[in-house]
């Protein structure tokens, strides 16, 4: 396993919001942490292979939330970003990019976006991975997952 935690970047230095998700460069960083809300909040429990958004618990510069959301397609880097700035519940064809899943993955876990919030909408199945670019670790859609392992905190 490379890296440590996540945490939040700039896609480049002129743009420097809305942040996108990013991996710790060095696995002793853990990043910052995270809430996972449930697509069905009166169940109050995560489960896997169910829609659920994901929030970081920090403090930005940038006007938009801190919930995840899958960006638009990034041609520059050819790539369809995780970034932030989605909306938190109101299931449904609007919020379809908010939405994210956590799958088992060889004794550990994998995260997917996968959402099915919206019954008639079409949308990307896709496991998240990472993008390395200039070194920066990025979250993106890609064909292999990144292992996830949870702490509490």
């Amino acid at each position: 396993v490379r890296g440590g935690g996540l945490t939040l970047a700039g896609r480049s230095n002129n743009k420097t919001c809305p942040l996108d998700v990013v991996q710790e460069q060095h696995s002793f960083k853990n990043g910052f942490p995270v809430t996972f809300s449930p697509v069905n909040p009166k169940k109050g429990v995560v489960r896997e292979s169910t829609d659920l958004n994901i929030k970081f618990d920090a403090a930005t510069s940038c006007a938009q939330s801190t919930v995840w959301k899958l960006d638009n397609f990034d041609a520059a880097f050819g790539q369809w970003l995780v970034t932030t700035g989605g909306v938190e519940g109101n299931p449904g064809p609007r919020t379809m990019r908010n939405w994210f899943k956590i799958e088992k993955f060889f004794g550990d876990y994998k995260l997917v976006y996968c959402p099915s919030v919206c019954n008639f909408c079409r949308g990307l199945c896709r496991d998240v991975g990472i993008f390395i670019n200039g070194g920066v670790r990025r979250l993106a859609l890609s064909d292999v997952p990144f292992k996830v392992v949870f702490k509490k905190v």
